[in-house]
């Protein structure tokens, strides 16, 4: 074929991610994490009365919340993984499933030790989070993937807020089993919402998954976050507490020295170590205790009788209706955080969101004598928190490599459910030394209300000093299509470099008879592991990619039915592109191909 005709064919390919609308996708992820969100806050309604409902003492009966909570924790990263080698529609329908079958046990039962496995059944469904961004990272066009991105992450603040005022309602009106019953329709009608509407991925990330390393964790986490939780009830200076803080420190010391070693980590902590992802995951755990201290301190306040003095005296489902503009004002400001980001950065949409956030509890610091006011509050911090966690997770994908993604950002909700566990713990033991006595009952203190606050507002002026150490927004790893107008035009509106005219990688993808694969994708790698490029070929298996600047890259094919690989490559500064051809291997064949010249 004539050099004219190849390059012709290669200027018309189309920007694989530009031509989906990605209608259907968005709205469908968003409701499967708000789904997942809702177990969260699903029983703070009740949990006064869990001790009665469940015929226990108040401190086991912690465990009911405290077992979500920690399964959360847990499955984030490894549900993120999976997602990265298996297919993360495939783990998102698993992670539904699994809160489906945790619903369905809680709802027949009234035995504690099985409501808090129906609880961690239901917790593990928090996986959702990190595998629906990393579908809309390989599926959605660029433009869109900011907003769709802001709105998959803000759904766990949305779900939580929003469950409290129809979580208030069922119980105030009917058996609190029902509560279950209603989130097993929740996760049956999302998991039939994304077969229908959610495709399949076709990256994947090369290795397997590591077993030891996913048990290290786990048992590491859950040591550490027992006591966490636990402190307040055991002693923080009890033989428990501390011994079980020694020996998550261990195990995670030892976990973290395995997966330096390891040739297919469950997180990669070389990548975990760079600045920008390291700050933000420090930040992420200060945005999860701001987010959770308002979720425990403005219930309680809202219906505590007229009769403490500062109590407002409203019943459950007005607290729960006072509260729900926290969720619904996170929802709106997803397409706020698209602009601003797009103009400035998510480093200063982060701080954006944390600045307002310390505005809001300093104000409510002075603002708890009327139910309007803990509406203000709600939405002020609604709009902080918001910002602040559409920000987290572009932050992420733009420090690491697109077959990280679900890994990454699950262990960026990690950090946020760690948060949310500290939150929970440091914010119950405050309330529960500065309680006051009315007759045979201990009820929060004003005192131990604003103290709640400060520490919040301290957390989240911390977050917002480590979010003043990103780096700045980096100008070079959008993917742009090699002679794509497309693709140039969204470079142009990025405030992106173009690359060269010419320069970049073209070739086919075929499999080891010459067959050409189409739809496969198509990753450029730069020196520092981070995606330089993306595309997917055509009906012919043909691929075009610029690339930001000459030297060596790593070109990584991948396609369903076929064995991921990846290929050194490099091309001059300037003229013309690359020929590189990718040779795939079927999955079950165990076969060596080499790249043609």
């Amino acid at each position: 074929m004539p050099q004219t005709t190849h390059e012709q064919q290669s200027s018309e390919l189309p920007d694989p991610r530009t031509s989906k609308t990605g209608k259907g996708i968005v709205p469908v992820l968003a409701f499967a994490g708000i789904a997942v969100a809702v177990m969260q806050t699903l029983l703070v309604p009740v949990i006064k009365d869990l001790p009665a409902l469940l015929d226990t003492d108040p401190s086991n009966a912690t465990w009911v919340m405290t077992a979500t909570l920690l399964a959360g924790a847990v499955s984030t990263p490894i549900m993120g993984r999976l997602g990265d080698l298996n297919g993360k529609r495939k783990m998102l329908l698993a992670s539904l499933g699994v809160m489906v079958i945790g619903s369905l046990i809680c709802a027949f039962t009234d035995d504690l030790v099985i409501m808090i496995v129906g609880r961690a059944l239901q917790g593990f469904a928090m996986g959702a989070i990190p595998l629906g961004i990393g579908i809309m990272r390989d599926e959605l066009p660029r433009e869109k993937l900011g907003s769709a991105m802001a709105l998959m992450s803000s759904s766990i603040g949305v779900g939580g807020g929003l469950a409290l005022p129809a979580a208030a309602l069922v119980a105030q009106h009917a058996d609190w089993h029902t509560l279950f019953f209603g989130s097993a329709g929740l996760g049956v009608l999302a998991m039939g919402l994304t077969v229908l509407a959610v495709p399949e991925p076709t990256l994947r990330a090369p290795g397997r998954f590591d077993v030891i390393g996913a048990l290290g964790l786990s048992a590491g986490l859950v040591l550490l976050l027992l006591p966490i939780t636990k402190g307040s009830d055991w002693g923080w200076t009890s033989v428990t507490t501390l011994g079980l803080i020694a020996a998550a420190l261990v195990i995670l010391l030892l976990w973290g020295v395995f997966e330096l070693r390891s040739d297919a980590p469950l997180v990669d902590l070389r990548t975990t170590a760079r600045r920008e992802v390291l700050l933000t995951n420090l930040a992420s755990i200060m945005v999860g205790v701001a987010f959770y201290a308002v979720s425990l301190v403005l219930p309680q306040l809202l219906q505590l009788p007229l009769s403490t003095g500062y109590g407002l005296g409203q019943s459950m489902v007005v607290a729960g209706l006072c509260v729900a503009p926290l969720g619904v004002t996170m929802m709106l400001v997803a397409p706020l955080y698209a602009r601003l980001s797009a103009r400035y950065g998510p480093k200063v949409s982060l701080m954006l969101g944390m600045a307002v956030i310390a505005i809001g509890y300093g104000a409510g610091l002075g603002l708890m004598s009327a139910a309007w006011q803990t509406v203000v509050i709600a939405v002020v911090l609604g709009a902080g928190i918001g910002l602040a966690y559409s920000s987290l997770p572009a932050l992420i994908i733009g420090a690491v490599d697109a077959s990280e993604t679900g890994a990454a950002t699950g262990l960026n909700t990690l950090m946020r459910s760690i948060g949310t566990s500290v939150s929970s713990a440091v914010i119950g033991m405050v309330l529960a030394h500065t309680s006051t006595q009315m007759g045979s009952v201990a009820v929060p203190s004003m005192q131990g209300f604003r103290t709640s606050f400060m520490i919040a507002t301290g957390a989240v002026l911390a977050g917002l000093v480590l979010a003043a150490f990103l780096p700045s927004q980096r100008a070079a790893a959008a993917p742009v299509l090699l002679a794509s107008s497309a693709g140039d035009e969204t470079a142009r509106l990025s405030g992106l470099p173009l690359p060269l005219p010419g320069s970049g990688f073209r070739g086919r993808v075929v499999d080891a008879d010459g067959t050409p694969v189409a739809g496969a994708n198509v990753t450029l790698i730069d020196r520092q592991g981070r995606q330089a490029g993306l595309t997917t070929t055509d009906t012919e298996g043909r691929y075009a990619l610029a690339a930001p600047a000459g030297g060596s890259f790593v070109l990584a094919g991948s396609a369903a039915g076929y064995a991921p690989r990846a290929y050194p490559a490099a091309h001059p500064a300037s003229g013309r592109p690359a020929e590189t051809d990718l040779v795939l291997t079927l999955s079950a064949p165990a076969r060596r191909t080499s790249v043609p010249s």
